[in-house]
């Protein structure tokens, strides 16, 4: 693609250099050739794009005296979303391949156009594959799954039964969407324990991303659902009848039991750990290996945007560090209280 036709699409403004000018991908300022891009959003970095190889650098506007006659150069106002989306541009899905002959369909299955379906793939009866997308090797799609448009689907991902996916999703190795949840009934008299039923539904929006062997679970009489824009890192762990908003990020290792909601724009660290019906608020940002209690309520209110929450249960980050210091405090008098003090009148 061109500069010009990069700028056309994705917006900001071409304040130097030659719309003509051909790239074909993204890089980092060190690693950069006359036909990639780089970005930069301070001064200390746009010095180093700026002193780079690369053809065309992306930055905020401000400061031309520093550009030199190098390069091409693009204002915008988010140089990294900018050069995000340049990413994709210049780097489209690989042409489809139809289906592979290794492939095993079920009756009644409704493929769209376009679609890639690679070696050892299963496709049980009545699912149903929106145009363009691709399923690689030794994935297993239960009956009556649908996915949307353009989605992908890693190999080895397992969707159980009745499973939803809207379009845009991305699902890497080894996930496991819509398995059983965890629950069940305790017999008070023996002890044993008995699945309580799970039955429902697992309902994932659009534009979702899965990490590699992530597992979402179905509801248990209802659905399970992750909203538009969702991003799920590697090894999570989402229980049943969940319901996590529009456009939260749930980082590696974190686990959220059953019947929890999580509101939009929620930020999860790497491995929090929630608790059943937990309800966790719009915006709230949790920080590493923070907790919440079940049934406890989380929320952004009287807080300073952006406030972090720590600690078990997780509260406002800076009232975790005075109680630190506090404790660190309380421990030091205590040891200088049991220290005795010397008797200058006792004989040795």
């Amino acid at each position: 693609m061109t500069v010009g036709e990069l700028v056309k699409v994705l917006g900001g403004k071409l304040v130097q250099g030659s719309a003509q000018w051909m790239v074909d991908g993204v890089n980092s300022a060190a690693l950069a050739c006359p036909s990639d891009v780089v970005f930069a959003e301070d001064a200390t970095a746009a010095a180093k794009a700026l002193a780079s190889q690369a053809g065309v650098v992306v930055l905020r506007a401000g400061n031309p005296e520093l550009y030199g006659q190098a390069h091409c150069i693009v204002e915008a106002d988010q140089p990294r979303m900018w050069f995000a989306l340049a990413g994709k541009l210049l780097n489209p899905l690989p042409p489809p391949s139809g289906i592979h002959p290794t492939a095993v369909i079920g009756q009644h299955v409704d493929i769209g156009e376009n679609v890639s379906i690679g070696p050892n793939v299963v496709v049980d009866g009545y699912a149903a594959i929106g145009d363009g997308t691709r399923i690689e090797a030794g994935a297993i799609i239960g009956e009556g799954v649908g996915i949307g448009e353009f989605c992908h689907i890693y190999p080895r991902v397992v969707i159980y039964a009745g499973t939803t996916i809207g379009n845009w999703v991305v699902a890497h190795a080894g996930a496991v969407l819509g398995a059983d949840g965890f629950g069940y009934v305790r017999d008070a008299a023996t002890g044993a324990y008995t699945q309580f039923p799970q039955q429902g539904t697992l309902v994932i929006e659009d534009d979702v991303e899965i990490g590699a062997n992530s597992t979402i679970d179905r509801g248990a009489l209802k659905e399970t659902r992750i909203r538009r824009g969702t991003k799920i890192d590697n090894l999570v762990h989402i229980g049943h009848n969940c319901d996590i908003g529009e456009d939260v990020i749930i980082v590696s290792g974190t686990g959220i039991s059953g019947s929890c909601t999580v509101g939009k724009g929620a930020v999860i660290a790497g491995q929090v750990g929630i608790g059943d019906h937990a309800h966790i608020g719009p915006g709230v940002i949790l920080g590493g290996q923070a907790g919440v209690l079940s049934g406890k309520t989380v929320t952004n209110e009287g807080l300073r945007p952006g406030t972090v929450l720590w600690g078990t249960p997780a509260r406002p980050l800076p009232q975790v560090l005075r109680e630190i210091a506090l404790l660190g405090r309380l421990v030091r008098r205590t040891k200088k209280s049991k220290i005795k003090p010397e008797n200058p009148d006792q004989e040795s």
